[in-house]
């Protein structure tokens, strides 16, 4: 691996990951909203931001995302649902990345093997949903989940090389995860860095459309 694109590296997983790139020799690119304005929810800045890059990049990684909105706590029964809650988390966990994905597609090379990875989370996996709840970013975690199983699909006719995947970084110790963490073992962002890297260095074009946790294993849809 040359060249990376990290779209969120201003945040603790996506910086994490930067620098852990950078300590192994790769070229980083790094782009976020604080910094380059890349509001991953409005098309038309994706694609302007993105159109002044030049590839290929042998990875892109999207680690964009956010639990809370606009203050809305993970809903905990059907009374707190709301209407803008369901469509927070959705343009943002869901939709973001896809539209990072469209303006990525001609940085990525052809010729050569390359992953395209998104943050997602285990608890967007339906198979594995035992508690309930968190209804709104559930749903946008597994619709991320299905967005990126379809793209890979496609993809795979043109970038015979690339993995195309969503990956859960376990529980780690950002802001993000600060009041709901509980029980659940943490990790730094530096630890799920070094676990999330080894996953993308080896994955392949076999791995392409999986959902995967830090060890590379497959989580159930």
């Amino acid at each position: 691996m040359e060249n990376a694109l990290i779209i969120g590296d201003s945040g603790g997983i996506g910086g994490a990951v930067a620098a852990h790139l950078r300590a192994e020799g790769v070229a980083v690119t790094g782009l976020s909203r604080s910094r380059d304005g890349l509001d991953v929810t409005d098309e038309t800045a994706v694609a302007r931001i993105m159109n002044r890059l030049n590839g290929p990049f042998d990875l892109v990684f999207v680690a964009t995302g956010a639990l809370e909105i606009d203050r809305a706590a993970p809903e905990k029964t059907l009374k707190s649902l709301t209407v803008k809650a369901l469509e927070d988390q959705y343009r943002l966990n869901a939709i973001g990345p896809m539209m990072v994905l469209k303006q990525a597609v001609r940085l990525l090379p052809r010729d050569r093997p390359a992953v395209f990875a998104v943050l997602s989370a285990r608890v967007g996996s339906i198979g594995d949903n035992r508690l309930g709840g968190w209804y709104s970013y559930r749903a946008a975690k597994a619709g991320v989940n299905q967005l990126i199983h379809g793209a890979a699909i496609e993809l795979a006719r043109t970038h015979r090389q690339l993995a195309c995947v969503s990956l859960h970084p376990g529980t780690v110790e950002t802001a993000f995860t600060a009041k709901y963490a509980d029980r659940h073992p943490t990790v730094s962002p530096q630890q799920a860095a070094a676990r999330l890297v080894r996953v993308m260095h080896g994955l392949g074009a076999g791995d392409t459309g999986k959902f995967l946790d830090y060890d590379g294993q497959e989580i159930p849809w």
